[in-house]
């Protein structure tokens, strides 16, 4: 579970951003604020997980919450990448070349099962995912700030999918999932208010406040202790004999931010050791490949990368 700071010191904002997103999504303060964090961090996540846990309205509801635009785009082998980027069309009034915005043109994207398009779209989308912006036809349309795409794949349906290349799975920040509710948390949603939707939500922070946080997070002291902390997690993940494809610099770089954007959401100009230990299971996951070894030991990526948590020295400051 998050480990929230005991006497909730999160930034004001931010917290009234969760809060209002807890009107709607129930017990997944986790996920809102990992997704927060994300933002903040100017990355992307991977949600795997099955249908009806909320994915959606978990995005509608930030997005709702931000006063942000939201978009959703159910990816199947036929979208071209033009739905994704946009496209140049002659205007028979003016004769003149248009650009019609395609589905990025937002703050929020939910690109709903990534891994049914097909690789060329794929690739459209994690390319605008890394530069921001949108070139067409030698003219470069910047993406509205903040932006974030939220990708979903189902982790058991594969049949009729494309899986990820690695050094695309590389781009997402982060690789969550928000799992099946409590028994006490799915009642809660049996009996809520049919009021409990996004499109309901006020919009408790604007664009320019997230801007500002976002700028926040360059100025967040990280010690040189836990800088190489990082690395020396990195370093364990392509020395592990469970390890066949270990956490590349870009991984490093990732969890170095992740941890500045966290200590913003939690009210704090420093990270804590904890900080990095909370967040290395949702930046490293996905970037690592297992071996046969590491499978028939220890059967995951999360259960091989805890384990190197266990044993690294955590360092007091």
């Amino acid at each position: 579970m998050l480990r929230m700071e005991e006497n909730l010191m999160e930034n004001e904002k931010l917290s009234a951003v969760m809060d209002n997103v807890e009107k709607v999504i129930v017990g997944k303060r986790t996920s809102i604020a990992l997704l927060l964090t994300a933002m903040l961090a100017g990355g992307h996540i991977l949600i795997e997980d099955v249908p009806g846990v909320g994915k959606t309205q978990l995005v509608a509801s930030v997005a709702r919450s931000c006063n942000g635009k939201f978009n959703r785009l159910q990816l199947t082998p036929d979208v071209m990448p033009s739905d994704i980027t946009g496209f140049t069309m002659i205007n028979p009034a003016t004769r003149e070349t248009e650009f019609r915005e395609g589905a990025v043109f937002c703050n929020f994207l939910l690109a709903d099962e990534i891994n049914r398009s097909s690789p060329k779209t794929q690739s459209a989308l994690l390319e605008i995912m890394e530069e921001g912006q949108v070139s067409m036809e030698g003219k470069t349309y910047r993406l509205p700030q903040p932006f974030m795409v939220l990708a979903t794949q189902n982790p058991v349906e594969t049949y009729g999918t494309y899986h990820l290349p690695e050094a695309q799975m590389d781009r997402f920040l982060m690789k969550i999932s928000m799992g099946y509710p409590e028994k006490e948390e799915e009642l809660a949603i049996l009996r809520r208010s049919a009021d409990a939707a996004p499109a309901n939500l006020s919009a408790v922070i604007s664009l320019e406040e997230i801007v500002a946080l976002k700028e926040k997070v360059e100025h967040i002291h990280i010690s040189p202790r836990l800088e190489e902390y990082i690395v020396n997690l990195a370093e364990a993940t392509r020395d592990s004999e469970y390890i066949r494809l270990g956490v590349s610099p870009r991984g490093s770089l990732a969890l170095h931010r992740t941890a500045r954007a966290y200590a913003v959401l939690c009210g704090r100009d420093y990270v804590l050791p904890d900080d990095i230990k909370f967040l290395a299971p949702f930046v490293l996951t996905h970037r690592i490949i297992i071996s046969p070894k590491g499978k028939s030991v220890l059967g995951s990526p999360e259960e091989v990368l805890a384990q190197l948590l266990r044993t690294l020295t955590v360092p007091t400051e």
